[in-house]
């Protein structure tokens, strides 16, 4: 800091904190006055993934009536602070039971279409309308969080990495996604089997899920591993943490120890339904990681590179198979 100090004595060191948390985010709308907030939606994957990337659950699923109360406050002493006249969307992050501030952006976003349709708000007329000079009490609006509905909607991201050369799958703050797709139902897990279908991640009930994962993430890993052998999946690895799944008490049907291994399964139709890649520090070309999120994808076999995204599919497919039981 000392030695950058004298060199960019006009351009500032800007220092960052990074917060564990559920990242969430709201479109209001204001007229000067009143703040009407359709709904607060609850990003699936963590901080650190572009909210365009991110699925999302409207309404939220872990969030109690304090938490939703501070976003409530914050979002209207923004909108009539900053004098935000039409709609403008905020997002947050939940750590600790606290709310914290990630970024407000005064105009619509891609959130505006989602909410719109869920909640019968049709948040562009309405804020048309609010600009040119309608309060909205007048448009039979009050000020506060719009009343939750009974059912339950989970946005999905869809990508299109098999058209985009060299493109990193690897989900990041940098937005990657080339549209969306929305599951409606009157649970979450069903909710999320709709959006996952709508999104084309199409993985069995009883499948084979290769698991290429980094250091750090060892420990989380563990328990998503056993569920999925406990609903019947057949878990593959890489060398790296094979012994660290079998010391977990988690059998490894097969351990895959390079890219032409890979590659070779992926080819075989049903040999991997399913690769879990959490390698963000692989970003080369010609490192493992990347090497194993390109072919993932040039075999359109799903990957998911976000824990919080296989948790959400572990939710559906663990629905499904007590389903099944149910039946039986």
């Amino acid at each position: 800091l000392q030695q950058n100090a004298s060199i960019t004595a006009d351009h500032p060191i800007l220092i960052d904190a990074y917060l564990e948390g559920r990242e969430c985010e709201v479109d209001a709308m204001c007229d000067g006055k009143d703040v009407l907030i359709p709904g607060i939606m609850e990003h699936i994957e963590h901080a650190g993934v572009h909210s365009g990337d991110s699925m999302a659950v409207y309404p939220p699923q872990h969030f109690d009536d304090d938490i939703k109360q501070q976003i409530v406050t914050a979002t209207e002493k923004l909108a009539v602070a900053l004098k935000c006249i039409g709609i403008m969307n905020i997002q947050f992050i939940v750590h600790n039971h606290e709310v914290y501030i990630l970024e407000v952006n005064p105009r619509a976003s891609r959130t505006v279409p989602f909410l719109s349709k869920i909640t019968g708000i049709e948040m562009a007329q309405v804020a048309t309308r609010v600009i040119l000079g309608q309060s909205l009490a007048d448009q039979g609006f009050t000020n506060g969080l719009y009343p939750e509905p009974q059912t339950i909607h989970v946005k999905a991201p869809i990508f299109s990495f098999n058209k985009l050369a060299n493109v990193d799958s690897y989900l990041s703050p940098e937005m990657k996604s080339t549209g969306e797709v929305m599951g409606t139902d009157t649970t979450y897990a069903k909710a999320l089997h709709k959006a996952f279908s709508g999104a084309h991640v199409q993985v069995p009930n009883n499948g084979k899920i290769l698991f290429t994962i980094e250091n750090e993430d060892e420990e989380d890993v563990i328990p998503l591993a056993k569920r999925f052998t406990q609903i019947g999946y057949q878990i593959f690895t890489t060398p790296q943490i094979t012994s660290h799944f079998k010391d977990n008490g988690i059998h490894v049907y097969q351990e895959i120890s390079n890219i032409d291994e890979l590659n070779r399964l992926l080819l075989i139709a049903g040999q991997i339904d399913l690769v879990i890649n959490t390698m963000r520090h692989d970003y080369e070309q010609d490192s493992l990681g990347f090497q194993i999120r390109q072919s993932t994808i040039a075999q359109n076999v799903p990957l998911m590179t976000s824990l919080d995204t296989v948790n959400a599919l572990l939710h559906v497919k663990e629905d499904q198979s007590l389903e099944a039981i149910t039946i039986k």
